[in-house]
């Protein structure tokens, strides 16, 4: 093959060309990987505040945790504060709260990590669905929002890595 300026030129377009398809996708690669270092951690639930239709904002004194993995997986945890008090004071076996895990995705562009749910024993239908979570980095905290179809934030999960 015999290289000539025309080719030279051609070799040029095209990479510049390649820069501006390319640059973008580079970009968003590179900000989802700073995104999913900033999850891996181990976290203490803060607050866990439900927010009804008409009312109050609802504190439902939960305690927890929730990690994240450097693979792409995610364990979350949590009961209501008071519940060895309301077992003991029961016969029967008492659970509340929610415990799961499984693999984690994000969608960037709705600011959602999407948690797919391998495994739930305290709430089975979870199992193979998406628990959906609109996620914000504060200071030292890392709150996960709930949100109706409608857009309205239904709940928020306030957590703070373990150090």
């Amino acid at each position: 093959m015999q290289w000539s300026a025309s080719s030279g030129k051609i070799f040029v377009i095209l990479g510049v060309a390649f820069c501006f398809v390319c640059q973008p996708l580079l970009h968003a690669a590179s900000e989802l990987d700073v995104i999913r270092q900033k999850f891996i951690g181990d976290y203490e639930l803060v607050s866990y505040v439900t927010y009804p239709a008409q009312g109050e904002a609802n504190d439902m004194d939960y305690i927890g945790r929730l990690s994240y993995d450097a693979y792409g997986n995610m364990t979350g945890i949590g009961m209501p504060r008071n519940l060895p008090e309301r077992a003991a004071q029961s016969s029967e076996q008492m659970t509340s709260g929610f415990a799961y895990w499984g693999t984690v995705s994000f969608d960037l562009d709705q600011g959602v990590v999407i948690h797919h749910v391998e495994g739930s024993p305290m709430r089975g239908g979870w199992v193979g669905q998406d628990n959906i979570r609109y996620f914000e980095f504060t200071d030292e905290f890392l709150k996960l929002s709930l949100k109706s179809a409608s857009g309205r934030t239904t709940a928020t999960l306030t957590w703070r890595r373990l150090e």
